[in-house]
């Protein structure tokens, strides 16, 4: 399995994707890293670690997509960047998925002009796997469509599904439609065609609506909604997550007793805070593309960027993009 990773993506960058890089090959997630970027930078820093340098190269790119530049400009003007050149690679076999802790508005950009959407899919959407109370949930679109129609989340619900059956190996995943009550009359004209149609479809296993409070209740495997709703719910429970762990350690810190009870609770806390670390879960897949596109956090450490390349071999090896495209053309 070859991954081309875009060394200039993160905020850190290079130290997190060179990090990831050695790490993943060093557990064997994959045969081989290619590092997109400038080559005497990458070059230089290499040179720091010790690895097989069979199985990491370097593809020299002379350019970088910055977070705050414009997405669609961007990857038109930049084309010697390392997000667009780490697309390429996979575009022509080269590489078998492409991974960047990058501008996500951009990575989505260069992915659709790159690698197209699959036939009759009509908008790509972003999907990410959170933790529940139980296990995972697979939630899309998280922000790549901000204005839907029912007939795109109808289409998320397939591919959330699919996602899901083939990354977890769990046939007929649990479907949920996101929205502000659980009856079907609920919601707006699109939440109330889009409910009516995952209702009459024989493709997707849906219970019905669900509710914000029940996001990460465990009770669904599959959310639908759309772009503007996913990203605000997504940075809601992030934001919900870093403040209840600061809240604690301020509170931990007032006196003795507090500490003592933190030293003897130390378990569940370690717990909770991996199970809700962004670094254990790699990124975000970019779904209903002609290929299989990775997108990071840019705060990503090079543990999270280990875990991108697990996360990108594991689905390049799962057969979801070739089931997801088999479906579309048949319709």
């Amino acid at each position: 399995m070859r991954v081309a990773l875009d060394a200039f993506g993160s905020d850190s960058a290079p130290h997190p994707e060179i990090e990831g890089a050695i790490l993943a090959i060093k557990e064997d997630l994959c045969q081989e890293v290619i590092l997109v970027g400038d080559q005497e930078i990458l070059s230089r820093e290499l040179s720091k670690y010790y690895f097989d340098p069979n199985r990491i190269k370097i593809e020299h790119a002379t350019e970088r997509i910055g977070m705050g530049d414009s997405a669609a400009v961007s990857v038109r003007s930049k084309k010697d960047s390392s997000m667009v050149r780490a697309i390429a690679l996979h575009k022509e076999g080269k590489a078998d998925v492409a991974i960047s802790a990058g501008n996500t508005g951009a990575m989505m950009s260069a992915s659709l002009l790159t690698l197209g959407r699959m036939k009759n899919v009509l908008r790509p959407a972003i999907a990410v796997v959170f933790p529940t109370q139980d296990s995972h949930e697979v939630i899309l679109d998280v922000g790549a469509n901000v204005d839907c129609a029912a007939e795109h989340l109808m289409q998320f619900a397939v591919m959330g599904s699919k996602y899901y059956e083939y990354f977890f190996k769990e046939k007929r995943p649990r479907v949920s439609l996101l929205n502000i009550g659980e009856e079907s009359a609920k919601g707006n004209q699109m939440s109330k065609e889009a409910h009516r149609m995952m209702a009459e479809s024989k493709d997707i296993n849906f219970i019905g609506n669900i509710e914000g409070k029940d996001v990460i209740s465990g009770i669904t495997d599959v959310i639908v909604c759309d772009g503007f709703v996913g990203n605000v719910m997504l940075k809601t429970l992030e934001g919900v997550g870093f403040s209840i762990f600061a809240i604690l350690k301020e509170q931990i810190n007032k006196d003795w007793v507090a500490k003592l009870g933190a030293m003897l609770s130390y378990p569940v806390y370690s717990y909770i805070k991996k199970k809700l670390d962004h670094t254990e879960y790699g990124g975000a897949l970019l779904v209903g593309l002609n290929g299989i596109s990775v997108v990071s956090h840019g705060r990503s450490n090079g543990k999270a960027m280990k875990n991108a390349i697990r996360f990108g071999a594991r689905i390049a090896e799962s057969g979801f993009v070739e089931s997801t495209r088999d479906y579309f053309e048949r319709l």
